[in-house]
């Protein structure tokens, strides 16, 4: 984490206006409200059109199957040593068929052992997303098995989970309760 403290903190229940509090009721149907909505709560409306945006993104509308989707996000949350982005979306990525040396390997790049052509292509974009804001041709052509609205989807989940490593890393959004920091992502 690069904070650990926040710097803009999570509203407590105290905190929450009427309207909020029936919004979050309604997104997290008695589940927990982790501490990345809580701190987005403070900007309401930035708040339902980022709700919006982030689930398409993790809807079946956007068309990278859901495990390659979480290699893609845990990459992008990796490159920008977002700790609490990557503890949210290990855990999500399990969920999703992730092995733990899958994971690991995420963290080990594009050429680890685990990874299909594509999946190394998929690592590979992410990269250069996240360092040049381009993908190359190179890149662009090994990721050829992907359908324009694939090669879309990608540049969209990565550009996403870019903005929310920014404004987790800058907030200083702190993990939730059940959340454990990764060791490689401590500072």
């Amino acid at each position: 984490m690069r904070l650990n403290k926040s710097r803009i903190a999570p509203l407590a229940d105290s905190e929450l206006d009427p309207d909020m509090k029936e919004t979050l009721a309604k997104n997290f149907n008695g589940r927990p409200v982790y501490n990345i909505f809580r701190t987005l709560a403070r900007a309401p409306k930035a708040y339902k059109s980022f709700m919006r945006w982030g689930g398409y993104i993790l809807s079946d509308h956007n068309s990278i199957a859901p495990r390659e989707r979480e290699i893609i996000i845990l990459r992008t949350g990796y490159n920008w040593k977002s700790g609490y982005e990557w503890a949210q979306h290990v855990r999500i990525g399990k969920e999703c068929g992730l092995t733990d040396l899958e994971i690991q390997h995420i963290k080990d790049g594009p050429l680890a052992p685990s990874w299909t052509p594509l999946e190394s292509a998929m690592i590979r974009a992410v990269d250069e997303l996240t360092t040049d804001a381009f993908i190359s041709e190179q890149t662009w052509g090994e990721l050829s098995e992907l359908s324009e609205k694939q090669r879309m989807d990608l540049v969209m989940t990565v550009g996403q989970y870019t903005q929310v490593s920014m404004m987790l890393n800058s907030f200083g959004v702190q993990l939730d309760d059940d959340l454990e920091l990764d060791t490689d992502l401590a500072k």
